[in-house]
């Protein structure tokens, strides 16, 4: 981003955990931004997926995979995001984690189809549905309710003016 003192607002959602330079981004934001604007996001914060990534790490390990680095994704704490931001200049009058168990329309296959690649791709082609099926055995105690898959996601609300 080139922009400097240019606009009065940034909205994220659902972005900034995949986005592993946190604080090039958070930088490049507050650069961006005239004196007072304001940056206001939402992305999964300290605790999203829990439940999820321990399967998809748990089965890379049974599997002799060492799948503590196979996240794309980077949960930050309240305190975390709310320190970096003020780390580059920004006030933070509001920043909150809140809780959101979310229905899955496409059940947990489909979210694993659509969100799971980085860990797949750590097992043999020939082996990921395996994989993949395993991971749905164990999370289905957690995640399954009446029928319908819930994944546990966590949110990160926040609203950051620059100073």
């Amino acid at each position: 981003m080139e922009f400097e003192d240019e606009f009065d607002a940034v909205f994220s959602n659902a972005v900034l955990h995949w986005i592993s330079e946190t604080d090039i981004v958070i930088g490049n934001v507050c650069r961006a931004l005239r004196r007072g604007g304001r940056f206001v996001g939402e992305f999964g914060g300290y605790g999203n997926c829990a439940a999820i990534v321990t399967a998809l790490v748990d089965e890379l390990e049974l599997r002799g995979i060492d799948g503590s680095k196979a996240s794309p994704w980077h949960f930050p704490t309240a305190d975390e995001y709310s320190n970096k931001l003020a780390a580059v200049g920004f006030s933070v009058p509001y920043i909150e984690l809140i809780p959101r168990p979310t229905p899955l329309p496409e059940g947990m296959p489909g979210f694993l189809a659509t969100f799971a690649d980085s860990f797949a791709a750590h097992v043999a082609r020939n082996q990921r549905n395996g994989y993949l099926s395993a991971v749905c055995d164990r999370l289905e105690p957690l995640l399954r309710r009446n029928g319908e898959w819930i994944a546990d996601y966590v949110r990160l609300r926040f609203e950051a003016t620059k100073e």
